[in-house]
């Protein structure tokens, strides 16, 4: 069910009367969890079985793990229910690409046709790292470094109703904010509609439909053309032009999502944790992975980059931490060789990032800050041509015409259509630094917001699916 749809709005509403009848007040995660439910089942019924085996699986392991009191069977629980997790994961999101790679050296033909043809579950990359969450957080109770623990409720029925409520949660079911056991638990309470922040969930839901359906349709209706074979016949200056729209793109859809569904949470009194804090102003890569998808960086960096070491056992293992952990998370968004070198390329950059400031003097000017946004945002966007183009080939295909093509003529209406639409997104960028300096926030304000409506209303892109579903 997609958030920029009919049938969306009415479950949003239609639960929101329900949730906040006084006479059903104490069955609300109950209503929440069919209404989850629902939308989870409404493009894949078969496979809300999954989501909720997962979750039941997860709280089972979780309710042992936090009230064992041997230590290593806690322990042996708990790895237990991240290999659950991780399991999960690998079967349905990379078997076919392990079946794949066994079927081209194996002298056996067709032998994974069975795996290859098995649905991926929307979703599902997020789901897992939730139940990973709950496991882990849960484990490390005791620990001085698990400092937000909550208490688990001694009667398994309510500690089970609460990991499928928080497992399920339709807002952020589908493409995050990745929601951390310890941020979310101590949430879980009756709510009154008294409470609602009915004027900063609707400036949310209003900011994240603009970027979604005016800038990010329309753009997607423009990087079409970036598909394979289309782009060996256009000009270098639209090649660049076109994958500058695609960056501004995949911000404004996928930061949609996330100001959607922290929208839609607050309506039902959930404060779910931003996503996206002006990643293309960032001067240096590891601050735009402190704005960027900030859930998921901030869970690599929980509960696998400080695992791994961090930064604490040498330069050398640190380095080796970042492409490990990078890695891994290029690979969380796909089954295909793209994303992992994509998350290579990242870790990469922050590798040599952190030698050149550990061994450089770094020059702290206006000018040279400008620069470094300059630097950060053109090697990114590079980097999102392996999100448009997961087959490699093709990326370096685009590569060489991009590098070749100076002589064909320039598609100007292309270019003026892609500068349009990515004027909100330099603008939303523009006011924050503005707002930094003077306080103030000129497009905070209720003319602002009447104008998003309205192109809303008026000029929103054809209907597509958020980019990040995908994942």
């Amino acid at each position: 069910m997609l958030f920029n749809s009919f049938p969306f709005i009415f479950l949003v509403l239609i639960t929101m009367f329900f949730y906040y009848q006084k006479s059903l007040l104490s069955y609300q995660r109950q209503i929440l969890i069919i209404s989850s439910s629902v939308f989870y089942a409404y493009g894949q019924p078969s496979l809300l079985l999954l989501l909720m085996f997962s979750a039941s699986i997860n709280s089972i392991i979780s309710y042992l793990v936090y009230f064992e009191k041997n230590i290593s069977k806690k322990r042996g629980w708990a790895i237990f229910g991240v290999a659950f997790n991780l399991l999960i994961l690998i079967y349905f999101k990379y078997i076919g690409l392990f079946v794949g790679i066994f079927d081209k050296y194996s002298p056996f033909n067709d032998v994974g046709e069975f795996f290859i043809l098995i649905p991926l579950p929307i979703g599902i990359s997020f789901y897992t790292f939730q139940g990973i969450s709950l496991v882990v957080d849960l484990y490390r109770k005791d620990s001085k470094k698990q400092k937000n623990c909550w208490e688990v409720e001694r009667d398994f029925s309510k500690h089970f109703l609460d990991t499928i409520f928080f497992i399920s949660f339709f807002p952020q079911l589908i493409a995050g904010p990745i929601v951390k056991a310890y941020q979310f638990y101590p949430q879980i309470q009756k709510k009154v509609i008294k409470g609602v922040q009915f004027e900063k969930s609707f400036k949310l839901l209003i900011v994240g439909y603009f970027f979604k359906m005016v800038v990010a349709d329309n753009l997607k209706d423009q990087t079409f053309w970036m598909m394979y074979p289309y782009f060996e016949s256009l000009s270098s200056i639209n090649l660049l032009v076109l994958l500058i729209g695609y960056s501004m793109q995949i911000f404004s859809d996928f930061a949609g999502y996330s100001l959607i569904a922290i929208g839609v949470a607050k309506l039902y009194g959930y404060n779910l944790s931003i996503n996206f804090c002006f990643p293309y102003i960032a001067k240096s890569f590891s601050e735009f992975w402190t704005r960027w998808h900030i859930s998921l960086s901030t869970w690599l960096k929980e509960y696998l980059y400080i695992p791994l070491g961090g930064n604490k056992k040498g330069n050398l293992k640190t380095y080796l931490n970042l492409m490990l952990v990078m890695a891994f998370g290029g690979l969380w968004h796909g089954a295909a060789i793209s994303y992992m070198v994509w998350g290579i390329y990242h870790g990469l950059l922050l590798s040599v990032e952190r030698f050149v400031q550990k061994n450089i003097i770094n020059i702290k000017t206006p000018l040279f800050d400008y620069l470094k946004v300059f630097i950060v945002f053109s090697f990114v966007t590079i980097g999102w041509l392996l999100f448009k183009l997961p087959n490699f080939f093709q990326v370096l295909l685009y590569l060489k015409a991009f590098s070749m093509n100076f002589n064909i003529s320039i598609n100007k209406l292309g270019v003026f259509l892609i500068i349009c639409y990515s004027l909100p997104i330099i603008m939303y960028h523009l006011s924050y630094l503005i707002y930094k300096k003077t306080g103030k926030n000129y497009l905070d304000n209720s003319f602002t917001y009447s104008v998003m409506l309205f192109l809303i209303v008026t000029n929103s892109g054809s209907s597509g699916e958020f980019i990040y579903f995908q994942f």
